[in-house]
């Protein structure tokens, strides 16, 4: 049997066992609940994009990718999660409404995907895109 290998502390990704039976356990990473909740919120006509925060973007402008759940931040305690998302909404959609609908997607999605109990999704809304041309 190997040994298990050790990752530096701030490597390390939070890991939560959903389930624990005779059969074996069932786990599941922050970054999984993260991706997610940024893969449904951008399902919703009227998001824009799913924006990250400040060392998402240094890392993005020097070429290194952030994974799916970028501009998502997930709190797992036990079996409750907590969610918090940056979105860019497209101009001419209504705020509030695009919101709530991000906010019952995100938390379908977790639930049923995980059998997780949501909390909570809250928004933050960082920007307007509108599709305005400037070639002409």
């Amino acid at each position: 049997m190997a040994a298990k290998r050790e990752l530096p502390a701030d490597k390390k990704t939070k890991i939560h066992t959903l389930d624990s039976t005779k059969s074996g356990e069932v786990k599941i990473a922050d970054d999984v609940v993260a991706s997610i909740a940024a893969i449904a919120a951008g399902e919703i006509d009227g998001v824009s994009a799913i924006t990250g925060n400040i060392s998402d973007m240094l890392k993005n402008s020097v070429g290194i990718k952030g994974g799916a759940g970028s501009g998502v931040r997930v709190d797992v305690a036990g079996n409750m999660v907590r969610v918090d998302i940056a979105i860019v909404i497209k101009y001419g959609n209504n705020v509030m409404e695009t919101s709530k609908k991000v906010q019952d997607k995100v938390k379908n999605s977790i639930e049923n995907m995980t059998g997780l109990n949501v909390t909570d999704v809250n928004i933050r809304i960082t920007g307007v895109n509108s599709e305005i041309r400037t070639d002409k």
